[in-house]
């Protein structure tokens, strides 16, 4: 009795662990592949997903971001930008608001600009983007990150009823490191599972 049942716990320890992996390997092709389709087109506003910066300068992933918004807004893809990002690890400066300094500083109307600097998390920052699209009665958002982030991200967005377009920045410094690249993406499987677990 007692070998029968840990032949059958042994059995089902295995197709777990293989099931894991083959949906593990799934979600990773997914990421990667929507990190490498650009969906840019018309939306009702262009969202900048935040990341670090530097005592009030944007870093380079934060700089290859607004760059590619500052290009789709002046392609005429939307007329409002959002700019997203709290404190981090910096007391002084938020990162949505060094994205906005930066953005009017290369020619965007500050007016065309709204800065959600409230949320530290991607799924926060998703949230109260979606609540501020919606109550300008908005409906779509062309969001702009680094490759390995959009996925994740859309499905937040469309979970939180936003129609989301996603056009990775194409000079993202992690992007174009293949290590850096492949660890990120990999953390990025385990972030979904950790928003379908929390999300269910």
């Amino acid at each position: 009795m007692i070998l029968r049942l840990l032949k059958w716990g042994m059995l089902f320890a295995i197709v777990a662990v293989v099931a894991i992996a083959a949906y593990s390997t799934y979600v990773y092709r997914e990421i990667r592949d929507v990190a490498a389709r650009d969906e840019a087109q018309r939306a009702d506003a262009i969202v900048v997903l935040g990341a670090a910066q530097y005592n009030g300068r944007p870093s380079p992933v934060l700089k290859a971001r607004l760059d590619h918004a500052l290009e789709l807004y002046q392609s005429g893809l939307a007329s409002a930008i959002i700019t997203t990002g709290s404190y981090g690890q910096d007391p002084n400066f938020t990162e949505a608001e060094v994205g906005r300094k930066y953005l009017v500083q290369h020619g965007v109307q500050v007016t065309d600009i709204v800065s959600e600097q409230g949320s530290g998390t991607t799924y926060d920052s998703v949230r109260a983007v979606s609540g501020l699209l919606k109550a300008k009665g908005w409906k779509s958002a062309l969001v702009v990150s680094d490759g390995f982030h959009l996925y994740r991200t859309k499905k937040m967005f469309l979970d939180n009823g936003i129609l989301a377009y996603t056009s990775p920045a194409p000079n993202s410094p992690i992007e174009m490191a293949p290590s850096q690249r492949f660890w990120h993406s990999l953390r990025e499987v385990v972030l979904v599972f950790a928003y379908r677990w929390v999300d269910s």
